[in-house]
């Protein structure tokens, strides 16, 4: 569909909304005629690393390269280094959230806790015993396990930052995690296109 494109002259908002595009019902389509990745990937499954299976059901394939989904540039501008340990709260199951979040954080070397979503009280222990220094997950589950973390008692001063995304960053959560002394950043991902845009100090929107 963009065959008769030529990119150098997509220099305005109005060339880019002039663009075809292929929606995620497309790709429900496509993939049911042409199982399983719609004819749009040359790996078979064999040679993947995962298969995820999103909402439509989308089968979306994450190849065997070093960070494949692009977030350790993200994860950098948000200030993860090597060496730090981070809780993963991205859900693991079927969906790529977990694995995109966690082969960035490998790229740059850091160890993952992969906490997943739910069971709160076990994340808040765990919080305390291992003193992760990051977080990537949703802004309001963030906010969840430290509000658990100060039910029980549990010390919560280890995280400093965090990566945000999957939702709003709405604004009373993100002053609620500046009071708490953590730095947080939100970035856009998809599970077809990996990591879209992300925030950095700078503090001006995303960077494309």
């Amino acid at each position: 569909i963009l065959a008769g494109v030529a990119p150098a002259d997509v220099r305005s908002p109005s060339a880019l909304a002039a663009l075809p595009v292929t929606r995620k019902s497309d790709l429900v389509d496509l993939q049911k005629s042409h199982p399983p990745f719609g004819g749009l990937n040359a790996t078979p499954p064999s040679g993947l690393a995962r298969v995820f299976v999103s909402p439509g059901p989308i089968y979306d394939p994450e190849g065997r390269g070093a960070d494949y989904w692009r977030t350790a540039r993200t994860l950098f501008a948000a200030g993860f280094r090597c060496g730090d340990l981070v809780l993963n709260c991205f859900s693991y199951h079927l969906t790529p959230a977990g694995s995109m979040l966690e082969t960035g954080l490998h790229h740059l070397g850091c160890a993952v806790i992969p906490g997943g979503v739910g069971q709160t009280e076990l994340q808040a222990q765990a919080i305390a015993h291992l003193e992760p220094r990051g977080y990537v997950g949703t802004p309001s589950f963030l906010k969840l396990i430290l509000e658990k973390c100060d039910e029980l008692g549990h010390a919560a001063r280890s995280i400093e930052r965090a990566l945000v995304s999957g939702e709003a960053f709405l604004p009373p959560v993100r002053a609620f995690l500046a009071e708490r002394g953590v730095a947080a950043f939100q970035a856009y991902g998809t599970a077809d296109l990996g990591m879209v845009a992300y925030e950095t100090p700078a503090r001006e929107g995303l960077v494309v």
